[in-house]
């Protein structure tokens, strides 16, 4: 009688859509942020500009072709994204409930390195509050993104966001928003790389 025991096969944490939207987003944010970086300053909001080196396009007219194509890769990718979630059940299943006392509790755990992440297949509520910032962060950075490039096409949403002007600084700032979630969000990783693992792999 064969008593050896067959391992157990470890459980599915991301599925194949979730990876591939995720790293296709991931690219198509180094190309907008790195040739927006570029486009940024041509004509700069405030007393600063970006590192050359670390722009994307070497001119103008470069960085606008990037930012253009990365542009569509972002918008197709994040609104498949979106769909997926919302019509699989995932965004509420995954993002619901969100309580700002629990909240509070994961924050300040976080803040102690107290956070637990023994369950991948689980968000804290730092996590989920992170990620619908990252949803509603991209769909402002679309929407205001989509007034600076054709401005005259769209006037009830240019007029809706406070005008072209003020257009220029929501997507800086949601932009900036996006930014600060990536840095934190590759501290998280090397402080818990199965967390990579799992988004390479699947489980």
């Amino acid at each position: 009688m064969d008593m050896s025991v067959t391992p157990e096969k470890p459980a599915l944490i991301h599925p194949l859509w979730l990876r591939l939207t995720h790293w296709l987003n991931a690219l198509a944010m180094l190309i907008m942020v790195t040739s927006g970086w570029r486009i940024y300053n041509a004509s700069p909001l405030f007393n600063f500009s970006f590192i050359n080196e670390l722009t994307l396009g070497g001119w103008l007219g470069g960085a606008l072709q990037w930012h253009f194509a990365g542009m569509w890769l972002f918008g197709i990718n994040g609104l498949c994204y979106l769909l997926i979630n919302l019509f699989s059940g995932r965004l509420k299943r995954k993002f619901w409930p969100l309580s700002p006392k629990a909240l509070l509790g994961d924050l300040l755990a976080a803040l102690r390195g107290k956070l637990g992440h023994n369950d991948l297949r689980h968000y804290n509520m730092v996590q989920r509050a992170a990620y619908l910032f990252v949803m509603v962060a991209s769909v402002v950075m679309v929407l205001s993104g989509l007034v600076l490039w054709k401005s005259v096409q769209f006037p009830l949403l240019r007029d809706l966001l406070g005008g072209y002007d003020t257009v220029r600084y929501i997507h800086f700032f949601a932009m900036s928003g996006l930014v600060g979630f990536v840095v934190v969000h590759l501290v998280m990783v090397a402080l818990v790389p199965r967390t990579l693992l799992a988004m390479l792999r699947g489980r």
